[in-house]
């Protein structure tokens, strides 16, 4: 494995473990010429998923677009990346577990409002906010009705 900071590919495993849901193996590695650690995941290669589009167009699947918009999400918010991590293993797990080849987006935009729901409240109204397309400040008043007013929580 390269190393993301001085680009040698002389390096140790200095730890292993299987994450959460056993899909992949996550492994810390240290670089011996420079000595910097860095994380890598294995997971196995899966038959590929295609997304299928609000407008009928197919494209394949990528976990990154996923990350890319819980960031987007949750920037200057008080959560760590290996936290939006689990939340994308487990998405992809229950779309690789729940569809052969292809997943409406829409099924994958549920699933990260569910998952920002009980993670952040702020995150959750602007992923919404983007997803459903708001128009006016009632529709961000309506996002917010799944939560307890005293608590911040999600309303079970």
């Amino acid at each position: 494995m390269r190393c993301p900071f001085c680009k040698h590919d002389d390096d140790k495993v200095i730890d292993s473990r299987s994450t959460n849901d056993g899909a992949s193996i996550r492994r810390r590695r240290e670089c011996i010429p420079c000595g910097k650690r860095f994380t890598t995941y294995e997971r196995s290669e899966e038959q590929p998923l295609a997304v299928v589009k609000k407008d009928g167009n197919r494209q394949p699947f990528d976990r990154a677009k996923i990350m890319d918009g819980l960031q987007k999400a949750c920037q200057k918010r008080p959560i760590a990346v290996a936290r939006l991590e689990d939340i994308v293993d487990r998405i992809e797990l229950e779309l690789y577990e729940k569809f052969e080849r292809e997943v409406p987006a829409k099924e994958i935009g549920e699933l990260v409002m569910s998952e920002l729901r009980n993670l952040d409240q702020v995150a959750y109204v602007r992923f919404a906010s983007v997803y459903r397309e708001f128009k006016d400040a009632s529709d961000f008043v309506d996002a917010l009705q799944p939560f307890d007013a005293a608590t911040g929580k999600p309303r079970r």
